[in-house]
């Protein structure tokens, strides 16, 4: 079983408590009705899947229903922390509603 801290409620609770929501910190587009189609299908459906730490949302359904970033190592599945939404991911100067640079790449050594 998963252990999951919830940054908002300040618990570690199992992971049936929680719903996985994605990649975190993906920039939306401005104008979306500007897209081409594979612009927009990559947007959609094209997400990074790097071997070691990752940073994904997750809500927390059966507890304050609030949205939160996790950093999780996914050949372990071990959480390396986790942190409010619209806060830095720990360790970088990136805010969430930047873009994404060489702060959310993940050496596949």
């Amino acid at each position: 079983m998963l252990l999951i801290h919830c940054p908002y409620c300040d618990e570690t609770l199992p992971e049936a408590e929680f719903a996985y929501a994605g990649e975190a910190h993906v920039d939306r587009p401005a104008d979306p009705m500007a897209l081409s189609d594979d612009e927009w299908a990559a947007f959609l459906f094209i997400r990074s899947n790097p071997k070691g730490v990752h940073a994904e949302r997750w809500r927390h359904v059966h507890g304050c229903a609030r949205f939160f970033n996790a950093e999780r190592d996914t050949v372990t599945d071990a959480f390396v922390s986790t942190y409010r939404a619209g806060e830095p991911r720990p360790g970088t100067k990136c805010s969430a509603g930047a873009p994404a640079g060489d702060d959310m790449k993940v050496a596949a050594e």
